[in-house]
């Protein structure tokens, strides 16, 4: 599933990050850490690796 947004694109990267070890999960605010708990390091790498061009840098909430 690709990110809606560059915000969301970068909380998935982050998530990756510490899914792999990489990056602590404590250091993780927001999305990023719910993330690291509901999807699996596959998704995360798909959402993670969306091109920004042409994307919103945030989606408002509906």
């Amino acid at each position: 599933m690709p990110a809606k947004s560059k915000a969301q694109q970068q909380a998935a990267g982050a998530a990756l990050a510490a899914k792999r070890g990489e990056v602590k999960k404590s250091k993780l605010r927001g999305a990023s850490r719910q993330m690291v708990k509901s999807m699996s390091e596959d998704e995360l790498r798909k959402m993670a690796k969306t091109k920004r061009k042409g994307k919103p840098k945030r989606v408002a909430k509906s």
